[in-house]
Parts: C-alpha cells; structure tokens; sequence
C-alpha cells in the first residue's frame, strides 16, 4: 500500500531524513521506533505532505503522491492522527467526526462503525472536544481519521499522555482494524511494549536513517529495545 524509497529531507543546512526507504503492507501494522529527534514525526510529515521531501518517492496504491497536497493525499486514502491529537476544542465530537468528512459530500454521514470501536464517543456527541479526557481526546481524532475510510492510516505517539486503560483499548482498535485486511497501518511509538504488541513489521530510525528493521515477531531478538537506547 505505501512504498517509499531513497526519501531525503532537509531543515534548512540539517539533513533531516537520510536515504528512507520503507514498505507498509495491507492487513499489517508497521511500526516505526528511535529516540526523540531522529525524525519520526519528519517522516510521517512527509508522507502527509506537510513538509516537503527534497529527493526520493512516496507511492501510495501503486501511485507517486509525493508532488500531490496534503488535502489530495487524504482525498486518495491517506488518514493522519497527528502527535497531540490537534482535535477542535470548541467544536463538538459530532463536528469534529464531520471534519473526518469535509471532502465529501455534504450528505455523507458519521460512519456508525465508528460508535461500535469507541463507545464513548457515542455518549458524548454533543460535548465540546476541549472537554473530553486526553485519552477520550485520542480516541476521538483516530476516530476522525477513520471517518473517511482510509487505505493508510499514520499514527503518531498515540500513548502518549494516555492511561492505561484507554491505550488497551487503542491497541485493541488498531489490531482489529489490521485484521480486516483493508488498510495499511503505519504506528510512530515510544512506548517500547505497546509497539512490541501490535508490531507485524519494524523499523528503528537513528540520525534520520533505518538502522534495523525486521518482522515484529523478531524484535527482542534482534535488539530492537536496545537500539532505541543508543
């Protein structure tokens, strides 16, 4: 489903992503592990169209996407739940699903399939954003992700700031999502165990480059814990 290859982008003078090249496969969680400022956040920036890359392709499907905006990679299945949530505080949790929507038709409805993944939101539809729990917070802007019914869905940091609770039940969402086999599942995580879980591939960057990569399965043998300590 995503294919990148040689992609390459800069900061100003810094050489941010260095010769990245990575597949992530229908039905499949990958997983893409490093410390902070080894430029993960970067990479899935690039794949949204945020920023720029300077050199290399994105294929999405088979197609280059990486000259396309943002909005068009969205319009060709692309769904981005970006670190911190970024929901819309003063919207409500129904309005904020309908942002999910906006390039649809106006007569596109809230899937209801997405009440049945996170009850509470059901519950809450008339609430303002801003006034949910971080973790209910979490749940809404993967739901909103969802609601256009993605091919790729991209995820950064989605434990972050999140109890227990409610990171179970995300790591339950995103396995059943992978099962169905409709989508591609790219999860940028610090959350070393939460990564272990779901991981049917990996990747560990480092100054901005693969420097492992292998099947989930394989992770702890292949030292992938230590690598992120490095």
């Amino acid at each position: 489903m995503l294919e990148l290859s040689n992609v390459n982008q800069y900061y100003g003078g810094s050489h941010i992503l260095r010769d990245v090249s990575l597949t992530a496969k229908v039905g499949e969680i990958t997983v893409i592990l490093g410390r902070n400022g080894v430029g993960k956040t970067t990479l899935l920036k690039s794949i949204m169209g945020v920023v720029p890359i300077k050199s290399g392709s994105i294929n999405l499907d088979g197609a280059e996407i990486h000259k396309e905006t943002s909005f068009n990679r969205v319009r060709r299945g692309v769904g981005f739940v970006p670190q911190g949530r970024e929901i819309f505080g003063r919207l409500t949790v129904e309005d904020n699903l309908l942002m999910g929507l906006s390039y649809k038709r106006a007569s596109a409805k809230i899937p209801s399939e997405l009440y049945e993944l996170f009850p509470v939101l059901k519950q809450m539809l008339s609430r303002r954003g801003g006034d949910l729990s971080g973790g209910q917070q979490q749940q809404l802007a993967i739901a909103r992700a969802l609601a256009a019914d993605p091919k790729l869905l991209i995820l950064d940091e989605p434990t972050e700031g999140i109890q227990p609770s409610v990171i179970k039940d995300i790591g339950r969402v995103l396995r059943l999502l992978a099962h169905r086999k409709t989508m591609a599942i790219v999860l940028v995580e610090q959350y070393y165990d939460f990564a272990a879980e779901l991981a049917d591939q990996y990747v560990v960057m480092e100054r901005g480059a693969i420097i492992k990569s292998g099947r989930g399965a394989d992770m702890e043998q292949d030292g992938a814990r230590q690598l992120m300590s490095i």
